[in-house]
């Protein structure tokens, strides 16, 4: 399935924007967020309500059929949580936006927009150059398929299977 994007510079402000609002709580970077992604889509920004806790805990965001969309505050998110990163919240901020600007409502179309979003974009963390560790990964990988598939010089030797009498 092809979806457009917005460019790697778009994408690394707004992942700089909300990885601001979830350390410091600052509405206008989420806000701003927002509405730098849906502006690229030309759709009006989502109104936003926050929930300590969505489905008894279960889910992170929940996307409706009039645009609205729940999510659970960074600061419960934090605290309530076995598994509360940083990039597990964004990611779920990504996935409902998913919901939102492809207007489906299957998961696998949602969790593919969220995913695309954030590929190529890297914080550049721990003195790395953005991008440099998504390269070696990838061709770590491409090594393994190689090694799986190559051509053996010879064929492989047969088990032979016991004659019973």
């Amino acid at each position: 399935m092809r979806m457009v994007m917005p460019g790697v510079r778009e994408r690394r402000t707004v992942d700089g924007l909300l990885t601001r609002f979830f350390r410091d709580y600052d509405l206008g970077a989420f806000r701003r967020a927002l509405r730098a992604m849906s502006g690229f889509y030309r759709l009006p920004a989502p109104p936003v309500r926050w929930f300590e806790w969505l489905d008894w805990g279960k889910t992170a965001g929940r996307t409706y059929e009039n645009g609205r969309i729940h999510l659970v505050h960074p600061e419960n998110w934090k605290r309530g949580r076995k598994y509360n990163s940083e990039r597990q919240w964004i990611h779920t901020v990504y996935h409902e936006m998913g919901h939102y600007v492809l207007w489906a409502d299957p998961e696998r179309k949602a969790d593919q927009f969220a995913y695309r979003f954030v590929r190529g974009v890297s914080t550049g963390r721990s003195g790395r150059e953005a991008g440099a560790g998504h390269a070696s990964v990838a061709a770590s990988r491409a090594r393994r398929k190689r090694r799986r598939f190559a051509r053996r010089s010879r064929p492989r030797r047969r088990r032979r299977r016991s004659r019973s009498r």
